[in-house]
C-alpha cells in the first residue's frame, strides 16, 4: 500500500490541484524513469495533460496505463472521453465494450454505445 501514497505522487497531485502546471511537467517528467511502471503515477500524468487540451499525450499515458492494466475502468474511461472529442468513434465503441465487460451496470456507458451504434 505505501507505493499508492509515496510522497513524490502525492506532490505530483498537488501541484496539479494548485494549477501549478509547469512545474508539474518538470516533476513529473523527472519522476518518469523512477515511476515509468507505475500506473497511478501514468494516470496522474495522463489526467494532467488531458486538463490541458493534449490529447496525444493524454493518450500516451492513458494508453502506457492500459498496457499494466487493460482493466483499468478510469483508464478506459479518460481514453473514451478523448477519441470521443476527436470524433473517433470506433475506438469509442471498443473503449465502451470493454468497460461494459468490466463494469455491466454502467448506465452512462451503455447509453452512449447505443447512441453511437444507433448512428452506424
Amino acid at each position: 500500500m505505501t507505493g499508492l501514497f509515496s510522497y513524490p505522487k502525492r506532490k505530483l497531485r498537488k501541484l496539479i490541484n494548485q494549477g501549478e502546471y509547469e512545474l508539474a511537467i518538470e516533476f513529473g517528467n523527472e519522476l518518469e524513469v523512477k515511476f515509468s511502471q507505475d500506473p497511478d503515477f501514468l494516470f496522474i500524468m495522463g489526467s494532467m495533460y488531458y486538463i490541458l487540451n493534449d490529447e496525444k499525450k493524454t493518450l500516451h499515458y492513458i494508453d502506457r496505463v492500459l498496457e499494466i492494466n487493460p482493466f483499468d475502468v478510469e483508464s478506459l474511461s479518460l481514453k473514451l472521453r478523448v477519441h470521443q472529442f476527436l470524433k473517433e468513434n470506433d475506438i469509442v465503441i471498443d473503449c465502451c465494450k470493454k468497460i461494459l465487460d468490466i463494469a455491466p451496470d454502467n448506465f452512462e456507458v451503455r447509453d452512449l454505445i447505443t447512441e453511437l451504434e444507433s448512428q452506424s
